[in-house]
């Protein structure tokens, strides 16, 4: 592969990752401000009730005290008081009915709202359909034939862009049937890419709100305005029907002038500080917000700090916080709230993270597999680059190794055709000895291509007979004498281990020992030195061939069991090779249940390990 393609392949991908990372980015932001949203109103909907269960309190132990100072009255008009009371329960009761159908309505219209948002963003050109447009054409088949879609461009609110504007009608007038459920229905033109008809899908969302929770509320108000008329018909004096229009408890109230002492005590006589923490903390677990917080209530007209509860006492009141707000007690007689109560979390972002951790965790997950995948090909790529050139190297390797015999073979040929060689008879000899060792040679290299080839495939035979390792070693390194007096080497042998029976085979291990011992001859400067042991090692037989030959490198040390690869000699080549020598041994040591190890140092020689279960009593 062309290092160009490799470059825009790289490219490519990086590109895809990277708008992944911009998709999955906006995703979390989004759905990070829809949670920010859904706490701001959670929060704002408990101090809504904290407020109101303040106010309804006071108003409670206000008409208490009352009821101690007007005791005598309280005894005259006691029928009246509890028909009152009853109508005050019922009308609390009705007021958290209400707030409680509210909260649901809200969560309906929030649900609707969500889907709603899916389906835009899945869907652009969706457009809201009657149902009884619906039931009459789209459901009766007979009637979808007058269904009119229009699409039009229209500019587009962000810029300059253009949006499709869809219109779904009807060509032909029909009587109508009427919805048959209260559900929210969507057309979806589909334009057909090849006929460029319009086809029209629907999807039906849920209800935007709840005519059931909206026909109770109605009838909860209805109760509530007809308990208060009950109020003011029972009103036995001007001043209770004052007060009760006032919005407090006119139960003992004697004059309009008590209601106005209420409005005017401190602020902090008329607030428990530690019930309002304990109701803001019910209302948020309600919510499902179970987090520490921050409270203050403020004086309205001076702005002067009343109260103030810090959960976390090491918050920098200095750094940018959204607080939340109440006015308190805003059915004083005077229409003027005295006291503000206010909120705020000194971990809010910390919280809203925690609850989308089963979004972020798994995102995370995604990207590093989605890195190691990218790492992992690109390392795939480069190594098959590399492989593809060792693999240019070796043919070219093979070719010369195979050029060379059929010369020799060739030059050997034509000379038994000349009559005048031929005639001689030990000069035919010496020539037939030359075809000979050469025709040896070359089946020999190709022993050794189609050996790694059987390796690769699985398919090269492994006999597990009782093998003498000190013998082995001993006709390996006698046959090698002539290679070794040719290159007036010197080999030193200390075959000193007692036990050297190993199950393996005799043919490969033989392979093994003479590859090790070839690879130092040939890798070594000037004659070879080369030594040769074999000792014991608990329950291993341990053989070490040692050279004093021009060694390797660190990187070379970690390259020199792979297929192909040989240590490059800088400007000398005499050495010979396919690179399939070492990466054969290992294989072979592998299979025995072995291990190999080398250890050289650069221009001082190298050291090949071989270690080998010894076979078992």
């Amino acid at each position: 592969m062309k290092k160009r393609s490799i470059a825009l392949i790289i490219w490519l991908m990086s590109i895809a990752l990277l708008g992944v990372v911009a998709m999955q980015y906006y995703f979390i932001r989004e759905t990070y401000q829809q949670k920010s949203k859904l706490f701001d109103e959670g929060v704002m909907a408990s101090l809504n009730a904290v407020s109101g269960h303040i106010e309804r309190r006071e108003i409670y132990l206000f008409t208490r005290a009352q009821q101690k100072v007007n005791q005598t009255k309280y005894l005259q008009d006691q029928e009246k008081q509890r028909a009152k009371e009853r109508i005050l329960s019922k009308q609390l009761d009705i007021q958290d009915k209400i707030k409680h159908l509210q909260q649901q309505q809200i969560e309906i219209e929030n649900k609707f709202r969500d889907a709603e948002r899916d389906l835009k963003g899945q869907f652009p050109n969706a457009t809201e359909v009657d149902n009884s447009f619906y039931e009459t054409y789209i459901r009766r088949e007979a009637y979808q034939k007058y269904i009119d879609i229009q699409i039009s461009r229209v500019p587009s609110q962000y810029g300059s862009l253009m949006d499709n504007e869809v219109f779904i009608g009807a060509t032909t007038k029909v009587p109508e049937i009427e919805a048959k459920d209260d559900s929210v229905r969507y057309g979806i033109p589909i334009i057909d890419p090849i006929t460029g008809k319009v086809n029209l899908g629907t999807v039906a969302l849920p209800p935007k709100s709840s005519d059931k929770i909206a026909f109770e509320l109605y009838n909860h108000e209805k109760k509530l305005k007809e308990l208060n008329l009950q109020k003011l018909e029972s009103a036995f004096s001007l001043e209770d029907s004052v007060a009760i229009l006032g919005g407090k408890n006119p139960e003992l109230v004697e004059q309009v002038a008590i209601a106005m002492e209420l409005a005017k005590k401190p602020l902090r006589e008329r607030i428990n500080i530690i019930s309002v923490q304990r109701l803001i903390k019910d209302e948020l677990e309600r919510r499902d917000i179970h987090t520490p917080f921050n409270i203050e209530i403020r004086d309205r007209h001076n702005n002067n700090l009343i109260f103030n509860i810090q959960a976390d006492a090491n918050f920098n009141s200095s750094e940018k916080i959204t607080r939340y707000s109440t006015p308190l007690f805003q059915g004083d007689a005077n229409n003027q709230t005295p006291g503000v109560l206010s909120v705020y979390f000194p971990n809010k972002k910390s919280i809203i993270a925690d609850n989308m951790s089963y979004l972020i965790l798994p995102t995370l997950a995604l990207f590093a597999l989605l890195i190691g995948c990218f790492v992992y090909t690109l390392s795939i790529i480069f190594r098959q680059k590399k492989i593809s050139e060792m693999k240019t190297d070796f043919i070219n390797n093979m070719t010369h190794e195979f050029k060379t015999p059929v010369a020799t073979i060739m030059i050997a040929s034509e000379s038994l055709r000349d009559p005048e060689i031929s005639s001689d008879e030990k000069r035919v000899n010496r020539l037939a000895n030359i075809i000979y060792d050469e025709n040896v040679r070359l089946g020999s290299h190709i022993e050794r291509v189609l050996n790694i080839a059987r390796l690769e495939k699985e398919n090269l035979k492994i006999e597990r007979v009782n093998v003498e390792v000190n013998e082995l070693v001993s006709d390996v390194l006698d046959s090698m004498q002539l290679q070794l007096q040719k290159a007036n080497g010197k080999i030193n042998i200390d075959l000193s281990a007692e036990k050297d029976t190993v199950i393996g085979d005799e043919l490969h291990l033989s392979n093994v020992m003479f590859n090790l011992v070839d690879n130092a001859i040939k890798y070594s400067l000037e004659a070879p030195e080369i030594t040769v042991k074999t000792y014991n090692s608990k329950n291993n037989i341990i053989l070490t061939v040692t050279d004093k030959g021009m060694g390797m490198t660190k990187e070379q040390q970690e390259k020199i069991f792979d297929q192909f690869y040989r240590i490059p000699t800088g400007n000398i080549h005499n050495v010979k090779g396919f690179g399939l020598g070492l990466s054969y041994v290992n294989d072979i040591i592998k299979r025995l249940d072995g291990r190999i190890a080398v250890r050289s140092e650069k221009d001082k020689g190298t050291q090949f390990e071989v270690t080998l279960p010894l076979k078992s009593n």
